[in-house]
């Protein structure tokens, strides 16, 4: 007999979700969230901290007690740490990402390659850190990656660049594997995926042989990713390795569709949330059908996507616990879904961004662009909060 299914009320528990806040930490979420639940403050707060920046207003101050403490760790590893060790009193593991964006040279491309090697070492010493997250762009120009998708020549100059991130990339995974902690490779535009997943393909079949350590993106809001997430494990299966895998809906939909407009070609994009939706299940319960494997990172901020993958693993009689079982979301937000689910024993982990503010500040304002655009994702966020607040008489 199958187990009686879990109620989608389990995440209605905001004494569970956010039982690691203080009272005055609770209400400064509350009232950012209450903002962020507003598309035009949200719009016209991005407009400003761009124009102060440029002005050289010291509004570092202000974004650091404000939305860089909601969705980062710190400026630094150490000064990360604190974050890290609360979420590991609460036994949620941590996805760590260096969050430096839009940088292309080879002076960034070496920092950001000397970071990222340095988190995994601090990774070895923190064993809640489960992984560190990069994205293969931080290492050569975009436009190399194009081309190589395009199966077009590169120049000497980029055929060099191209080697040198690949030596980064491969000297990555070499400490990844050496220091026990997963490489987890952030999925990027389409225009230039296929050129990174065929390196993440390569860099999985040298190092996945025994353990999942390198684990590529699936972007279920593609109308492609479904059938290739089954490629992927035929491929595995055939050459013998693990498949790291970490599913999400996706992030770049109007890029996406923008581009494939100015282009004349059909976007990549599902047509609606629901075939995205769809996907994204069913990529879920393939992974969970080869649980020997593949090593599946449940990456979502649905509550429904989450309580199926709960269930599915139930009805097959997998261990919560199982090594290739874990469920992710972002540092600062759906707490209602990391604290509930993992009080139902799943490994659970946050991914946790750091780096310097200035530096991170795209991130950021991203970050509170897409939470605006998700479908309801301020809203509920902020009404969960608010249930706590009242919940607490604060």
């Amino acid at each position: 007999m199958n187990p009686d299914p879990l109620p989608h009320s389990i995440f209605e528990n905001t004494e569970v979700a956010y039982s690691y806040k203080t009272n005055s930490e609770l209400k400064k979420a509350y009232y950012l969230f209450k903002m962020m639940n507003n598309p035009f403050l949200v719009k016209m707060g991005n407009q400003t901290i761009n124009l102060m920046l440029k002005l050289h207003f010291p509004i570092y101050g202000i974004i650091r007690n404000t939305i860089y403490e909601q969705f980062c760790g710190g400026e630094s590893l150490e000064k990360s740490l604190k974050v890290i060790k609360n979420l590991e009193k609460n036994q949620i593991e941590t996805l760590l990402n260096y969050s430096v964006e839009g940088l292309e040279d080879a002076k960034s491309y070496l920092f950001t390659f000397e970071n990222t090697l340095e988190a995994i070492q601090f990774a070895k010493e923190n064993q809640s850190i489960r992984a560190v997250c990069i994205k293969f762009t931080g290492f050569a120009k975009i436009d190399i990656w194009i081309k190589l998708q395009k199966g077009e020549t590169l120049s000497d100059e980029e055929r060099s660049e191209y080697e040198q991130a690949k030596y980064y990339i491969d000297t990555l995974c070499q400490e990844a594997v050496k220091s026990n902690v997963q490489l987890y490779v952030d999925a990027e535009e389409s225009w230039f995926q296929d050129s990174i997943d065929a390196l993440v393909d390569k860099m999985m079949i040298k190092y996945n042989q025994q353990e999942a350590i390198v684990f590529n993106t699936f972007q279920m809001y593609r109308n492609d990713k479904l059938a290739y997430l089954h490629k992927s494990i035929e491929t595995a299966n055939e050459k013998g390795y693990i498949l790291g895998a970490k599913l999400v809906r996706g992030a770049y939909v109007e890029k996406e569709n923008e581009h494939a407009s100015q282009h004349g070609i059909p976007s990549p994009i599902h047509k609606s949330k629901e075939e995205t939706d769809f996907d994204f299940d069913k990529a879920v319960a393939l992974c969970i059908e080869n649980i020997e494997k593949v090593s599946i990172c449940c990456a979502s901020h649905n509550e429904k996507s989450n309580l199926l993958f709960l269930e599915g693993l139930k009805n097959k009689g997998i261990p919560l616990n199982h090594k290739h079982v874990c469920s992710s979301q972002l540092f600062g937000m759906s707490d209602n879904i990391t604290y509930n689910m993992g009080k139902e024993g799943i490994k659970m982990a946050k991914y946790l961004p750091f780096g310097p503010i200035k530096e991170v500040i795209p991130y950021l304002i991203r970050r509170s662009q897409e939470n605006t655009s998700m479908e309801g994702q301020s809203s509920r966020e902020y009404t969960l909060l608010r249930k706590e607040v009242k919940r607490r008489g604060i």
